[in-house]
């Protein structure tokens, strides 16, 4: 999750409107925005080589993107040494990028949708009824299942397991959880609802879990399992996905 903000009240602060405006403009460069959502997308830290592959231009002027982006303070910056390669004659070690927790947010006009869901998560946390509490579920399934239904056309017809898989994750990163495989897990690097999770996570990841597993469950993908994993730098919701190889085809 990113730190927190706000005051003692529990309610947001509003960061400055111009520095948001501002930290967006920077994202108008196409070349610079391509190179955002590489980082973003890797999950992990992106050396300059990297990243001028993959968006397909030279070193240097990556470099200097990329340095323009850590400047502003939407990449964390660090300096480290190719595996394997230690000692005298290793190298200066190599400055790599990874998105940094900083979050963007601008509304025109403006608005305050985490104020209100705040104020409502502070009345829910108080004694939820349990008949309240069987409604937030049911609610977390169907949004699950529409996401479900969304995965499953970007899939195409009669997908198998892979594809399934693939487009569940783009359809979760369209919702803000940024996906990154690391062998059989799948974690979610980012909480779309962090404002208010940070201040009601005993409300918010319950919610949270029974919508993927709604998702999980109607996308149709054997052993692709969700569960609770409270975390300090992303979604209290991770993945297991297990070794099965057949095709799941789509109805």
């Amino acid at each position: 999750m990113a730190q927190r903000s706000g005051d003692d009240s529990g309610t947001p602060s509003r960061p400055d409107f111009d520095q948001e405006i501002e930290l967006l403009a920077l994202l108008e460069d196409p070349v610079r925005r391509s190179l955002y959502v590489h980082v973003s997308r890797h999950g992990g830290y992106v050396s300059r080589d990297e990243a001028a592959s993959a968006v397909g231009i030279a070193r240097a002027l990556a470099a200097f993107h990329l340095d323009r982006l850590a400047d502003e303070g939407l990449l964390d910056t660090i300096y480290r040494r190719p595996p394997g390669r230690t000692g005298q004659g290793a190298g200066r070690p190599a400055k790599l990028y990874t998105r940094s927790r900083r979050q963007v947010n601008v509304s025109l006009p403006p608005r305050h949708y985490e104020l209100i869901a705040g104020l409502l998560a502070s009345a829910l946390d108080q004694d939820l009824p349990e008949r309240i509490s069987g409604d937030l579920t049911k609610a977390a399934h169907r949004a699950g299942a529409a996401l479900a239904v969304e995965a499953r056309k970007l899939a195409g017809r009669r997908p198998n397991r892979r594809r399934l898989i693939e487009a569940g994750l783009e359809v979760l990163w369209r919702q803000g959880y940024e996906p990154h495989r690391s062998g059989p897990e799948i974690q979610l690097s980012n909480c779309p609802f962090d404002a208010v999770a940070q201040r009601h996570r005993e409300l918010v990841c319950p919610v949270n879990l029974a919508m993927l597993e709604a998702f999980a469950g109607d996308l149709n993908v054997k052993e692709l399992a969700p569960r609770l994993e409270y975390r300090d730098d992303g979604c209290c919701v991770a993945f297991r996905v297990g070794n099965r190889t057949e095709t799941a085809a789509a109805p």
